[in-house]
């Protein structure tokens, strides 16, 4: 059961939790406005235009500046109230410290998940918005729905190729289908060449149109048997979804839609190595959260006359280091022959191991 000291506790560590975050937010916008204001200015942008840009790259900040917050959070107020002997009298009350971390603990473990769903769904449903803005407004990329020369692995034995895909008119031309007797022994046993390929909205299909089709006898023969129509139902694992998905940047992909591209891209044989440690390294940055709580406070709940800032500045280096490894890790582990899971989670396990033995040492 929570106690009035527990929730004396939270309230500290929340009330400077969500003014870090507003201060840092503050900076960091202020920061990007003085940087993009020029461009803004070449464009003509309105300020209403200027004001949607921030409000959707907000969730973007949030994201990278939560587990700061968190740190900073946890520094101030355990050692606000270390430096009020506040402290001193929880311990001599016989509370122990890891009777003091427990409701952070918790706390944090609720943030970790908000923040989990955060940036695997409300972040990439703005950076989309972002994104148009900057394609539509600043110009920073060429904004079309058309992908050009096109090559999709649909299966282990099925190349489909498209000179160009329109998004909006769900209609790709210039198509090439190939059909392979077997991945090990990749004999060709079927070609489709079509003028045209489209989206059927309704029955969930491809038609070819304007289609040439050959089929290569089984035996070895090699005659072939040549068939021309004007439109034919093909069956494909890709989908328009599907292919929509390769004009996006991963930034504007949720989890879920993440998982589905990186299924695609393997199903089609490319390496997703990068894709994986990536995607994994994403579902575990939130538990930063949760690990800098496990550095700071056993930093900031000592007084020390003369030690109390080398002791907050340690566990602030400390913090960052894990903050920076996760990437760094990440690129280290693009090279190395080891599991993308494992990857991805790292650093999480080494830094919690590191904050773990921090306790126990620090205990009293």
């Amino acid at each position: 059961m929570m106690t009035l000291l527990d929730r004396y506790i939270i309230r500290q560590f929340l009330g400077t939790f969500f003014f870090s975050m507003l201060a840092l937010c503050i900076i960091f916008l202020i920061v990007n406005l003085m940087e993009t204001l020029d461009k803004f200015i070449d464009q003509k942008i309105s300020i209403e235009t200027i004001a949607l840009y921030y409000l959707n790259f907000l969730p973007e900040i949030i994201k990278l500046l939560t587990p700061i917050a968190m740190l900073m959070a946890a520094l101030f107020s355990i050692g606000k109230m270390s430096n009020l002997n506040e402290i001193t009298a929880m311990k001599s009350g016989g509370m122990s410290l890891y009777r003091l971390m427990f409701p952070l603990f918790i706390v944090s473990l609720l943030i970790t998940g908000g923040h989990l769903y955060f940036n695997g769904w409300i972040v990439p449903a703005s950076n989309a918005k972002k994104i148009s803005i900057e394609r539509n407004q600043l110009k920073k990329e060429e904004a079309t729905s058309t992908l050009y020369n096109v090559y999709l692995r649909d299966a282990t034995t099925k190349n489909v190729i498209m000179n160009n895909y329109d998004g909006q008119l769900k209609t790709g031309a210039g198509i090439i289908i190939e059909d392979f007797g077997s991945e090990i022994h990749p004999r060709i046993k079927r070609r489709i060449d079509a003028e045209l390929i489209k989206w059927d909205s309704i029955g969930n299909q491809w038609i070819v149109i304007h289609a040439h089709e050959r089929i290569l006898a089984e035996d070895s023969s090699f005659t072939m048997k040549f068939i021309s129509h004007d439109s034919l139902p093909i069956t494909l694992a890709t989908r328009h979804d599907d292919i929509i998905k390769l004009q996006q940047k991963p930034e504007e992909l949720n989890f879920d839609e993440q998982k589905a591209y990186i299924a695609l891209l393997e199903r089609g044989g490319k390496n997703v190595r990068r894709q994986m440690i990536e995607y994994h390294g994403q579902y575990a940055f939130p538990f930063a959260n949760i690990i800098v709580i496990l550095f700071a406070i056993p930093f900031s709940a000592i007084r020390k006359k003369s030690g109390l800032a080398l002791e907050i500045a340690t566990a602030m280096v400390v913090s960052f280091l894990y903050l920076a490894f996760t990437k760094i890790g990440q690129n280290i582990g693009f090279s190395m022959d080891m599991d993308p899971i494992l990857v991805g989670w790292f650093p999480n396990i080494l830094f919690s191991i590191i904050a773990i033995l921090n306790i126990i040492r620090m205990r009293t």
